[in-house]
């Protein structure tokens, strides 16, 4: 049994986790409004 294959597979995924945390898109408060008012138009056209 390797148990170097299992370790690494982890720390690459605690990797690709780190760096989608770091790039992930911030909206402002005043973004995050809009997106929901656009949403909740969207949902009441239907």
């Amino acid at each position: 049994m390797n148990k170097k294959s299992g370790t690494s597979k982890d720390a690459a995924d605690k990797l690709v986790r780190g760096i989608k945390r770091k790039t992930r898109k911030h909206y402002s408060a005043e973004e995050k409004i809009r997106i929901v008012l656009a949403g909740l138009r969207e949902k009441n056209f239907m």
